[in-house]
């Protein structure tokens, strides 16, 4: 693992629903934070070894804090429990500057948001955002009811200001129902852009019917939390460093990431799951396979960067700008 990392102290943990917290984090020697744009996540180093990637929810990055609204999953990756059982205030934490992979179009003619429970929380800043800039949006907001959907207060007072429209689609209760992707797709103008950020089905799905209702992929938008692919790990194939000079053959049951590594080359990587965007790499020759969440369409087929901690080759032969 490389990269530069800053220690960041917990000023602050709120409740913010049923299994869901917010960590306000500050510069542990009390500088200011670098100001972070609409849709950036920071990835946290955490004590026991894991790195995770977050969306900073405040809506505005300025205030010299970050947020970060976490819900506590038993079954996750480790990442969530962790910080509910063994991060208190006062703690500091390791993290990397913020990225953006998800980034808000300003100047859409309208902005549509999806949110799945969690999935609110690239949303707070970027709703902010808007307002300030006096743009219309609206909030399609899917839950199973109020009192388990993070962030209310922020959503309402963002609506309250006048420029956004907030739905609320609430399946446990009275009169609730699934949200219908297909019908939010229909009539939606031109210079209108479409972000989705929940559960992978509620992606899977609404892409489907981004792609039905002809919308151009440029004015789609998505963040995953998971990857449901899995990590291509056939290997028995070469790939060549560049930059470093070195040969390697990849073998079975190795990443490229791992064989990189083994041969003493650092990369940038948080996530290995390709949905953080930190070890991607320019591809000079051959022909990559993707694997990950965060390329486009028309990168993909570009074949001119790839992830290579879960992606790998459709050649017997990949030269990387390593």
């Amino acid at each position: 693992m490389s990269g530069q990392t800053t220690a960041l102290r917990v000023s602050e943990i709120r409740y913010e629903a049923a299994g869901v917290s917010s960590y306000i984090l500050r510069r542990a020697d009390g500088a200011a934070l670098p100001c972070a744009a609409p849709g950036s996540h920071i990835d946290l180093h955490l004590p026991n070894g894991l790195i995770r990637s977050y969306s900073i929810s405040n809506a505005d990055s300025s205030a010299g804090a970050y947020r970060l609204t976490v819900a506590h999953k038993p079954d996750g990756a480790g990442g969530s429990m962790y910080l509910r059982e063994a991060v208190r205030v006062g703690d500091t934490l390791m993290a990397a500057e913020p990225r953006n992979r998800f980034p808000l179009v300003e100047n859409a003619a309208l902005s549509v948001f999806i949110a799945g429970g969690i999935g609110i929380t690239p949303f707070i800043p970027m709703m902010a955002a808007l307002d300030s800039a006096r743009r219309r949006w609206r909030l399609h907001y899917c839950a199973k009811a109020r009192d388990s959907a993070p962030l209310c207060a922020d959503v309402e007072r963002f609506g309250a200001a006048g420029f956004g429209e907030i739905i609320w689609h609430l399946t446990g209760e009275a009169g609730g129902r699934r949200m219908d992707l297909g019908a939010a797709m229909e009539n939606v103008l031109p210079g209108t852009h479409v972000y989705c950020c929940g559960p992978g089905g509620m992606l899977k799905n609404f892409l489907a019917a981004a792609s039905a209702h002809g919308l151009p992929p440029d004015q789609v938008h998505v963040e995953y939390f998971a990857n449901e692919a899995e990590a291509l790990t056939e290997g028995g194939f070469t790939v060549v460093l560049h930059r470093s000079g070195k040969e390697l053959l990849v073998k079975p049951g190795e990443t490229i990431l791992d064989a990189v590594e083994a041969a003493g080359v650092e990369v940038p990587q948080s996530c290995l799951e390709g949905l953080c965007g930190s070890c991607e790499t320019r591809v000079i020759e051959g022909v990559p396979e993707h694997r990950d969440m965060v390329l486009s369409e028309r990168d993909r087929q570009a074949g001119k960067t790839m992830m290579i901690c879960c992606s790998g080759t459709k050649s017997q032969r990949l030269v990387l700008d390593l």
